[in-house]
């Protein structure tokens, strides 16, 4: 993946643009895709395999728009499915 690809950071909805925020004061010269996931928002009441699936989709979707790294910005997210990511996106 080139360098100038953006990094991407999915959250469950909005709450995640301020790990964004931290992201763009640490390495300003990065470019970013957020997603927000407000429509199925909020994770944190789902069982762990919608959580999971509905990671891996978030996941796809940013890497399918040239990600070149994936932050997860949902406390749900990471504790559901960060492991399962990894392994699929190594």
């Amino acid at each position: 993946m080139a360098s100038s690809a953006p990094i991407g950071v999915f959250d469950s909805g909005l709450g995640g643009i301020s790990v964004l925020r931290a992201l763009r004061a640490m390495l300003p010269g990065e470019d970013y895709l957020y997603f927000g996931d407000s429509g199925h928002a909020p994770y944190g009441d789902k069982p762990l395999q919608e959580v999971q699936a509905l990671s891996l989709q978030a996941a796809q979707l940013l890497l399918s728009r040239g990600a070149k790294a994936i932050v997860i910005a949902c406390n749900t997210a990471t504790s559901a499915a960060a492991t399962l990511l990894r392994e699929r996106y190594p």
